[in-house]
């Protein structure tokens, strides 16, 4: 079998500025479209990402990853984003695929990104099915990774903060904003089909979160246990597995 086929795509995200985008596709004709986000303050070079949609690619689904606005090689400005900006990224990602390839009929997110793709589900209506790796039931829930920084935000508006060896400055905004979120309503009145993956060893999200994500969710709802894994899926099986599953997964709801 051929090795899947990446192409460099470019679109202009919520915010106006110029996303970098891979698409993955197989290949033959892709069976389908899928777009994968990333985890919060990585990239779509991130290994879960880049694992996950060339697997997934090998197996005849088009995927297509980005990079956030401001973070990657995509334009903009991180501070200046937050959660609500990111569905937005999402949902321009969707109609570039839906205006130059096919829309896609599946979103997977891990992590944030995962929080994000529920979010964005129910406005992308060719969406059948979801999927999240390790997501949080709040996209509030990644406060916690600035947590000590809390009060010099809100006292200065922004702070300079460390998330994963790396500086990032968090505004008062962002933290204004994952604030404002209900997600849970969001879950209980999507009509997609959701598959919730997550590893009882996550020490970042805990299992408890994907517990109120299956029990806010209607049905058909599934869920995997990714057993020995780790939060960010930095073991190639794992990814692999991910990919294997979804893509069993989703053949029941897509042609």
């Amino acid at each position: 079998m051929a090795a899947p086929v990446t192409k460099e795509l470019s679109f202009p995200g919520a915010q106006g500025a110029i996303l970098a985008a891979k698409l993955d596709l197989p290949e033959g004709e892709p069976c389908a479209y899928a777009i994968f986000a990333h985890c919060f303050t990585c990239s779509k070079e991130f290994l879960a990402a880049s694992r996950i949609s060339e697997a997934l690619a090998d197996l005849g689904i088009g995927v297509l990853r980005f990079d956030f606005t401001g973070l990657g090689a995509s334009e903009g400005e991180f501070e200046g984003t937050n959660f609500s900006s990111n569905v937005g990224d999402l949902i321009a990602a969707a109609d570039h695929l839906r205006d130059n390839f096919e829309a896609p009929k599946i979103l997977v997110g891990h992590s944030l990104g995962g929080a994000a793709v529920l979010a964005a589900a129910p406005q992308v209506p060719e969406t059948v099915a979801v999927a999240t790796i390790g997501a949080p039931a709040d996209p509030h829930h990644v406060s916690h990774l600035f947590e000590p920084s809390l009060g010099d935000i809100k006292e200065d508006g922004a702070a300079n903060v460390s998330i994963g060896g790396r500086d990032f400055t968090i505004q008062q905004q962002f933290v204004d904003d994952i604030a404002n979120h209900d997600l849970t309503t969001a879950i209980g009145t999507s009509r997609k089909a959701l598959l919730l993956f997550h590893s009882p060893m996550d020490q970042t999200v805990s299992i408890d979160n994907a517990a109120q994500i299956y029990g806010a969710a209607k049905h058909p709802k599934s869920f995997v246990s990714l057993d020995k894994a780790d939060h960010l899926l930095t073991k190639k099986d794992d990814a692999i597995y991910v990919a294997k599953v979804l893509n069993a997964w989703a053949s029941r709801y897509v042609d």
